[in-house]
């Protein structure tokens, strides 16, 4: 029993038609669109063929067209997951937007569980009988009814020709009757079939976008700091995968605070060569006084000052 399967599992490979015709052949319905499941039913329906009265299907809502009942037949689903102890997470939140991409990933995980189940075979299953006690669950049938009996019918005419086989024709010969070709429905299918790829192959395009937009801007934040050598590499990081950012943030946010812590002493280093450069400023000018008052005094100033020193009994004087 696979209740935990890989992404390079084989199931994750069976292809969009393969999963109509499964859903379609095993609940006998009449879907064209993977998404058209989104609303969570029928894959309570697939676990109640997958085990036989284990899902509540009165509980079940084949007529939820709003988030709010979606998400209860998905808590059905879950109820039913926890009975049977089966792991597999169940992305609600995606697959309610009706997403190709996932309720493809989802579905192709519900027709591998199925199958180890119950190996291909639904066990003489009565799909309309047991829609019958879910909330729109007649309104469907009745919807699938007329498609699956165009379909028997389609080769019914081909036995009228055989009764007629013995008795000639009595139709004139003439230009044989041009009949009208099925190709504007293929064409259609074709293009919805184009359509719904398209959409997939948008969705995984958008998915991995966002994945390295977020990326690059975590790498733009943290270059905003100029030191940023010692960070941590976080382009290898998983998109789950967030301490890695949060690591280097928190490196960040150390060195700024350091840096703030620091501040303070640069201020008073700058305060005390400030006061040194004014002081060098007052000497020198002190200096340039001292010499201009010098050479501007006469000769005869200049002896009456030094016979005044030397009268002082001054020890500079030498004779």
């Amino acid at each position: 029993m696979a209740t935990n399967i890989g992404m390079m599992d084989g199931a994750y490979f069976v292809g969009r038609s393969e999963i109509l015709a499964w859903i379609n052949s095993t609940l006998q319905l009449s879907l064209s669109k993977v998404e058209e499941a989104c609303s969570g039913a029928v894959h309570c329906q697939l676990m109640d063929a997958a085990h036989p009265g284990m899902v509540p299907m009165h509980k079940v809502n084949f007529d939820a067209k709003t988030e709010y009942d979606m998400i209860q037949n998905y808590k059905v689903l879950q109820d039913v997951f926890n009975k049977l102890k089966i792991t597999k997470h169940i992305e609600v939140s995606k697959l309610v937007k009706g997403r190709p991409l996932d309720n493809l990933e989802f579905m192709q995980w519900m027709k591998r569980y199925c199958d180890s189940v119950s190996g291909g075979g639904s066990h003489n299953y009565n799909p309309m009988e047991r829609r019958e006690a879910c909330k729109g669950g007649k309104d469907v049938s009745k919807k699938s009814a007329p498609t699956q009996s165009s379909r028997g019918n389609t080769t019914a005419p081909k036995a009228h020709p055989s009764r007629r086989g013995d008795a000639p024709s009595a139709q004139p010969t003439g230009p044989p009757v041009k009949t009208a070709k099925p190709s504007s429905a293929t064409n259609v299918s074709a293009y919805d079939q184009q359509i719904t790829e398209l959409k997939l192959t948008m969705d995984s395009l958008e998915k991995e976008r966002d994945f390295y937009f977020a990326k690059l801007r975590d790498i733009e934040i943290l270059c905003q700091s100029p030191i940023i050598s010692n960070l941590p590499r976080i382009l290898y990081a998983a998109e789950e995968d967030a301490t890695i950012v949060e690591e280097a943030q928190a490196m960040l946010l150390n060195q700024e605070k350091q840096g703030v812590s620091l501040n303070p002493v640069s201020e008073d280093v700058e305060e005390n060569k400030a006061k040194l450069e004014t002081q060098k400023r007052k000497s020198i000018v002190n200096l340039e006084v001292d010499v201009a008052a010098n050479t501007t005094l006469s000769p005869r100033q200049r002896i009456s000052d030094a016979s005044d020193v030397h009268c002082s009994g001054s020890p500079l004087m030498t004779y």
